[in-house]
């Protein structure tokens, strides 16, 4: 098991914007650089690198730029936004079965200012999408608002409760000069007034479209201590890809509101020593806001249809039950296929958080709930 045998020593990014003029590859370089300045360890240490399929620079490319030695681990992780946490578990395993010493996990990404890849949807029909493209869902905001709909009639949930997760992640933004949201506050007025994307799915449920890069680094838990800032441990790390699974259109399944995440949270609670109870904040995966209730059910923070009323009451924000995205998250922080959500699980166990939990010690990170996932419980 993973328990702790290697963590987090180094956190990097460049800024969020709707448009940055650098290139992917160069901003890619950036916040890996960043990250290992943060760990005090050099580039010619690197031997493992991790990202995503979607990445466009590739592991070649990356290596040579940063000054990278021999590189003895690489890996790619599918599925968009559920790959992120299965990038920093990819180098875990490998750092502790001594495939390498020092990893570094990355995502670079423009395409707040790029073309989006569902304007093609000629290039879709050859996959699984042709049962659903031709039937107006082209653009994952339609498929998720088809379960946020089925959602709303089994469970009595409303838009309400799914302001109350645009809110939660604005207030965390605006706290947090980083955030492409920073000092814009968001009212219940404006979310209900504002236009629809997909119905029930307005504006504010929809996450930013942002150019931007980060990385963290992994090494042993030996290494860690000498490494210039305080280890972030990984505690346990979790994947899942349920039988049967169909993307985000699990529309005939048995039951479609039972996503990857229940998956993913069977093995990574089963191979914890710590449980939801002992969780003290969570970055919770949000390109869409009805993925937050779906993944409080899934990781078992509330039974099942239970997660639109554990928003209530301010349950999601710094001082609640589970403060969440305390960043900002994918809604109002930036969207870099949540990357994000694991550097600012980082900051909260290092205490230095633009809106600290006090005295967290545990925190959960989830990858896209809806498609193939995967998920990290992180401790100091």
């Amino acid at each position: 098991m993973l328990k702790d045998r290697t963590a987090i020593v180094g956190i990097g990014q460049t800024r969020f914007a709707k448009t940055l003029d650098e290139p992917e590859k160069t901003l890619a370089c950036r916040a890996v650089l960043a990250a290992l300045d943060d760990a005090g360890i050099d580039p010619a240490e690197v031997d493992a690198l991790a990202s995503y399929t979607m990445e466009e620079t590739d592991e070649v490319e990356l290596a040579k730029s940063i000054g990278a030695g021999d590189i003895t681990f690489f890996s790619r992780t599918g599925f968009g936004g559920g790959g992120s946490c299965a990038t920093v578990a990819h180098l875990a395993m490998a750092v502790a079965t001594g495939q390498a010493s020092v990893g570094v996990a990355w995502r670079s990404r423009k395409r707040g200012s790029g073309v989006r890849p569902w304007t093609n949807t000629s290039v879709q029909l050859p996959t699984p999408a042709q049962w659903t493209r031709p039937f107006g869902l082209l653009r994952p905001a339609d498929e998720i608002a088809m379960l946020a709909r089925r959602y709303m009639h089994e469970y009595g949930a409303t838009r309400d409760h799914l302001f109350n997760v645009a809110l939660a992640c604005r207030n965390r933004a605006n706290q947090n000069p980083a955030a492409v949201m920073y000092d814009r506050p968001l009212t219940r007025e404006m979310y209900m007034d504002a236009r629809w994307i997909s119905e029930p799915l307005c504006l504010y449920d929809n996450c930013l479209e942002t150019d931007g890069a980060l990385a963290c680094v992994v090494v042993s838990a030996e290494r860690a201590r000498d490494c210039r800032q305080r280890a972030v441990y990984i505690h346990s790390a979790a994947q899942g890809l349920p039988a049967q699974h169909h993307g985000m259109v699990n529309y005939w399944n048995d039951d479609p509101l039972t996503g990857p995440a229940w998956t993913a949270a069977r093995h990574l609670w089963k191979t914890a020593d710590l449980g939801p109870q002992d969780v003290d904040t969570a970055q919770i995966y949000d390109a869409f806001t009805p993925l937050i209730p779906l993944s409080l059910e899934g990781y078992g923070f509330c039974g099942r249809g239970e997660g639109a009323a554990y928003t209530e009451g301010g349950a999601l924000e710094l001082g609640g039950r589970l403060p969440i995205n305390t960043a900002g998250g994918g809604l109002s922080e930036g969207y870099v296929h949540g990357f994000n959500l694991i550097n600012e699980g980082v900051r909260q166990l290092r205490g230095s958080s633009t809106s600290q939990v006090p005295d967290a010690a545990t925190c959960l990170v989830t990858a896209g709930e809806g498609v193939p996932t995967s998920a990290l419980l992180l401790r100091n």
